[in-house]
């Protein structure tokens, strides 16, 4: 049964979210169009997830290069922390990795960590959105 969740979690999280978007833009369109988990370490007592967020541009054209965005790291509708994004071109990506430290006796494949798009200064033209992905660990 573990095994058949594990696969689950990782079939869902290698899933484009480019391909579930729908609609076009004629400008920036800033996306976390993947998260995934690259490994887990242990300590006596914490599991450590590594985990990696890919923000892609699949707009038409590039951000300002005074944008300021950010992928916000939330549970449960409460933000963990964020990694900062910079400006990007159209069809540019950039990964930001996330460390989350989490109990060795918790259950596993139990917490959703949601990777979420935060733009603070856009141009007019982007059609940025609070735009994300979620992998539960």
């Amino acid at each position: 049964m573990n095994r058949i969740a594990v696969t689950l979690v990782f079939a869902v999280a290698a899933t484009p979210v480019a391909a579930f978007a729908a609609g076009s833009c004629d400008g920036a369109n800033p996306t976390v169009t993947s998260v995934s988990l690259r490994n887990v370490s242990h300590t006596p007592y914490l599991n450590l997830y590594h985990v990696t967020a890919t923000v892609t541009n699949l707009g038409s054209s590039g951000q300002p290069g005074d944008v300021l965005q950010f992928v916000d790291v939330e549970q449960y509708g409460g933000r963990l922390d964020d990694r900062g994004i910079p400006p990007l071109a159209p069809g540019e990506s950039y990964t930001v990795n996330y460390i989350w430290p989490r109990s060795s006796q918790a259950g596993k494949w139990t917490s959703p960590l949601a990777f979420e798009l935060r733009p603070v200064a856009s141009a007019s033209n982007s059609c940025a959105a609070h735009k994300g992905a979620v992998i539960t660990v």
